[in-house]
Order: C-alpha cells, then structure tokens, then sequence
C-alpha cells in the first residue's frame, strides 16, 4: 500500500511528515525528562525495535526501554534535521543531545527509520549512531583519541 493511500484508513494515529515532525519534537524537547504517552498509540503492540545496543519485540518491552531512558538521562532534547518519507517509510536524521545524571552533555548523531503497518502504525524502527563516538568526543583528549584509533586501524 502506498504512503498517500494510508490517508484512506479510519486509524486516529496515522502518521504524515507533519505529525512525525511534531510528535519527535515534543517527545524529546519537553522540561527536564523525556515523555512518550502522547506518542506510544503510534506504535503498533507488535513492534520491532533496533538500535546499537538492543533489539526489542513488542510494546510491553518497548515501553520498558522508554522508561529506562527516562531514568538514565537528566535531560534530553531532539533537534530533527531532516525528516522524509518513501512509500512506507519514514527517515528522521537528528542531533540528540542527552545528560546523563553524573555527567556532562553529549550531542549524538543519528538516523532513524520508520516503517509503518497497512494500519498506519509504526511496526518496526531502526536507529542507527554512533553511540561510543559521539559521547567519547565530550571527554577531552580522549574524544581525539578515539577518533584517531578509528581512523587507523577502520578507515
């Protein structure tokens, strides 16, 4: 089924660039922790989560994982810096900056895709960043380093 068909169907939480736009927006930029309630009845009960660290089946433990970011960070804002959409998938490039309890801020780069059901609802999404790097660049002179290894021995 094609994107602009989706616009057919009686779900009240059909997405468009508009809504994924907002709701990624808001999610992420609210005072203090990060909320998802407002978000969570775009996502399908049999979705399929991955990013750099974890894959998740289903919305009992996706809400989890929600949760546990929530608790982990201080704060965390989402600067979305493209957002597209092709058929039934949406690609968000963003610029996250987290703060962890403990420790400074860090900026993490990364992508995300969307892809959602005949229904209009997020079925699966992949994040993809470079979870050690971004952060590693936050610590003086080890962030150099870092980098500086990478590029020897991978690129």
């Amino acid at each position: 089924m094609r994107a602009e068909n989706l616009n057919e169907t009686n779900n009240a939480f059909h997405l468009t660039l508009e809504i994924v736009n907002e709701l990624w927006t808001k999610t992420y930029n609210t005072d203090g922790k990060p909320d998802w309630s407002h978000i969570l009845p775009y996502y399908d009960d049999k979705i399929y989560f991955r990013d750099s660290i974890q894959e998740i089946k289903g919305m009992t433990e996706f809400k989890a994982m929600t949760e546990r970011l929530t608790k982990r960070s201080k704060d965390l804002k989402m600067k979305l810096v493209r957002v597209i959409q092709k058929d039934n998938d949406f690609f968000l490039e963003w610029e996250m900056t987290i703060s962890y309890k403990k420790y400074p801020s860090s900026v993490m780069y990364g992508a995300s895709r969307l892809t959602i059901n005949n229904n209009g609802k997020i079925i699966e999404q992949r994040d993809y960043y470079d979870l050690w790097g971004d952060i590693f660049d936050n610590i003086p002179r080890f962030g150099k380093a870092y980098r500086k290894f990478m590029k020897k021995k991978f690129g």
